[in-house]
């Protein structure tokens, strides 16, 4: 039975006013409202791959979704003169959800700091208040070839790095190079607040998954490591089902490589989650797999791990696997829309082992195809499991 239409809003291009597309009928479950920063270049690419997945969930599980274009980064800055303008920053506030293709092009190096791409996602974190990052890191069966680890070593790899996003080293002051001297400064600080909310969201998530946590510092030699070391250990009295480790960030590094399986959750401060959370994308094979979600606030930040690629821009072959894992981690965080998430891994999981690939995936044995191409074929999986599940709803209902 058709109760009403559901309207499937979509931008063409970046910056471009959203049009609207009718999808069928069926009745609507949720609203996807989603803020869409394209970005720099593989950026856009990626973004509209994201879009088109999000439709296919959309229609397949009978939700409306609108997606809402705005500039950020380097195209932001040729436009406006600013990587972030206010009506880009307008539009995350109100959210509930942003996705960021990629920022960064080096016509900016020789900007000022505020000025470059990178200066928009930090801005973006702070004002919406997303301080805990969260960085999964899976290995596929199918791509476990590619990983730099051997076979034996990378299989069943299934970790999240939870890192803390909005303090540490990064936010600290004073910092910067003092007048008149040849000294340069940073500053690497943390409160007890700061380490409980962000250990409170590893414990949540590790009492989700296998129930062990890992939380990294380097408390041998780091007031501030000694802190975080205190906090974790008294927050870890309120989640008793979850077993607790403590390791030195050095040795950290060397057991991601040595023996990944070992991890469950992983709570990191924002330096040492920065580094070893790109050492886990060498673990999966490539950082065009990772996906990443910032929350904390009212509004998600999700955007996959890799950058730009302004080397590949507009060729068609990005990867767009680490996009559509984040859309997918945005269903889940976002919009609690669980097993749409699970779809959207698992449509990829499909089209993976049907042999597909990006080019830079692709192996003498696979189908290397563009990203449109790829895109479809994820696209074509979710609405094969939304008609399985719809079929199910029909046969138990009265």
């Amino acid at each position: 039975m058709c109760w009403r239409k559901r309207i499937w809003r979509v931008p063409r291009t970046s910056g471009a006013s959203s049009e609207l597309f009718v999808l069928g009928c069926g009745p609507i479950v949720t609203h996807i409202d989603v803020v869409a920063l394209a970005g720099d270049g593989i950026g856009p690419e990626v973004t509209e791959a994201v879009t088109r997945v999000l439709g296919g969930v959309a229609s397949a599980y009978r939700h409306e979704l609108t997606v809402r274009p705005h500039d950020v980064g380097w195209s932001a800055y040729e436009r406006h003169g600013t990587p972030l303008p206010d009506t880009t920053l307008e539009a995350c506030v109100r959210g509930p959800a942003v996705f960021l293709g990629a920022v960064g092009d080096p016509r900016a190096d020789g900007l000022s700091p505020e000025k470059r791409p990178e200066a928009a996602l930090l801005q973006l974190r702070r004002e919406l208040g997303c301080f805990a990052n969260l960085r999964p890191a899976k290995i596929d069966e199918q791509l476990v070839g590619i990983s730099a680890l051997k076979p034996e070593v990378a299989v069943g790899t299934d970790l999240v790095i939870v890192r803390e996003l909005t303090g540490g080293i990064y936010y600290g002051t004073p910092r910067g190079a003092e007048a008149g001297s040849d000294r340069t400064v940073n500053t690497l600080v943390y409160t007890e607040f700061e380490v409980e909310r962000i250990a409170r969201i590893a414990f949540e998530m590790a009492g989700r998954r296998r129930g062990r946590l890992t939380s990294i510092d380097k408390a041998n030699v780091l007031e501030v490591s000694q802190l975080w070391r205190a906090v974790v250990d008294r927050v870890a009295g309120d989640y008793p089902d979850v077993s607790v480790g403590h390791m030195f960030v050095d040795r950290a590094a060397m057991e991601l490589i040595t023996a990944p399986t070992q991890f469950d959750v992983v709570l990191t401060s924002n330096l040492f989650g920065d580094i070893l959370s790109d050492e886990a994308g060498a673990i999966c094979g490539s950082l065009g797999l990772l996906a990443s979600a910032s929350v904390g606030g009212e509004v998600g930040l999700y955007e996959p791990v890799h950058g730009s690629a302004p080397d590949i821009a507009g060729q068609g072959i990005a990867n767009p696997i680490g996009g559509i894992r984040s859309a997918a981690l945005m269903l889940s965080q976002s919009f609690d829309l669980q097993s749409e998430a699970r779809a959207l891994e698992d449509a990829v999981t499909t089209v993976l082992a049907g042999g597909l690939r990006t080019p830079d995936l692709a192996g003498p044995n696979d189908t290397s195809v563009s990203t449109s191409a790829f895109t479809d074929a994820v696209v074509e999986a979710v609405a094969l499991g939304g008609a399985r599940v719809g079929a199910a709803s029909a046969e138990v209902s009265p």
